[in-house]
């Protein structure tokens, strides 16, 4: 299993990028929430996209803390204050119903830098 694995990274590597992987993932997760919004959504379902929400913030802070991380310093300490307040905001959606509007706005905004990266990139 473990060989298959590192088979299918190893392709994934090589077709997408490190900001084409984020984007994707951002965009499936903040479709997770967004259905989680809908009042047929059950509790369970809201639970889980907002905790996945926060497994990928936490993964991105992990990477944002790496030494070997090569975005400019002022962009990753912003993005780490952001990775923290994801995460409080993260505990406050689990622990009372309060909207997930403020995180759904934040990763579609965080899709939208990765898109001009992606035009950027295809302009040079």
């Amino acid at each position: 299993m473990r060989q298959g694995y590192a088979a299918y990274s190893s392709v994934q590597k090589q077709t997408e990028s490190h900001q084409q992987v984020e984007y994707r993932l951002l965009g499936q997760v903040t479709s997770a929430l967004l259905k989680a919004q809908d009042t047929e959504c059950t509790l369970q379902d809201r639970l889980n996209a907002v905790l996945w929400n926060g497994k990928v913030w936490d993964a991105f802070l992990c990477d944002l803390s790496e030494p070997g991380n090569q975005l400019p310093q002022g962009l990753k300490t912003s993005l780490i204050q952001l990775a923290h307040w994801v995460a409080r905001e993260t505990e406050l959606a689990i622990e009372t119903n309060v909207g997930l509007d403020a995180l759904i706005n934040v990763n579609r905004q965080i899709m939208e830098g990765l898109q001009d990266q992606f035009r950027l990139a295809e302009a040079s």
